[in-house]
């Protein structure tokens, strides 16, 4: 049995080793999205190719929240918010989701705010035509040759629903 090995990581160092070793690359955007571009560059710059890849094959994760509007995606984001938010304050583990609130406003102060958003920065959260856009955007800005799809949504329904409108954009 063939399976193949790749290199997870979330900085350069990771980055770095992939490449050198001639391995495939995945990178956690979906929560270290400050470090991604400069991964990939370090990946792409120092691959050597090996047995196992010619040339360098990068995947990256990245936060999709779909809905039919604009609004109801920005309103189950919050589910995400609120995760980062606890892991912050150092109360929770990320395998824990909350239910979506009307305002995240209430729930952090400044400091908090900006920390969440730079964490969650390269999420991508709208409607059918937001998401296609930004996906397109954040493929171009990445090169990624695959996609992890993470939708932290509260409600099964909503994330399945999520993962449909995602499906039927990407169709095209």
């Amino acid at each position: 049995m063939n399976i193949p090995i790749w290199l997870l990581g979330s900085s350069d160092y990771s980055a770095r080793l992939a490449g050198i070793l001639g391995l495939p690359f995945a990178f956690a955007g979906q929560f270290a999205p400050e470090n991604m571009s400069l991964a990939l560059s370090v990946y792409r710059s120092s691959f050597e190719p090996s047995e196992i890849l010619e040339k360098p094959y990068a995947m990256v994760g990245v936060n999709v929240i779909a809905a039919d509007t604009d609004a109801k995606a920005s309103y189950l984001a919050t589910t995400q918010q609120q995760k980062f938010l606890q892991l912050i304050r150092g109360l929770l583990s990320t395998s824990q989701s909350l239910p979506p609130v009307e305002s995240m406003e209430r729930l952090w102060n400044e400091e908090e705010k900006a920390a969440v958003e730079r964490q969650l920065r390269s999420s991508i959260i709208g409607g059918p035509n937001v998401v296609k856009d930004k996906l397109e955007a954040f493929l171009d800005a990445t090169r990624a040759d695959e996609l992890i799809i993470n939708t932290d949504i509260f409600d099964h329904g909503d994330r399945l629903h999520s993962y449909e409108i995602l499906a039927t954009v990407w169709k095209g």
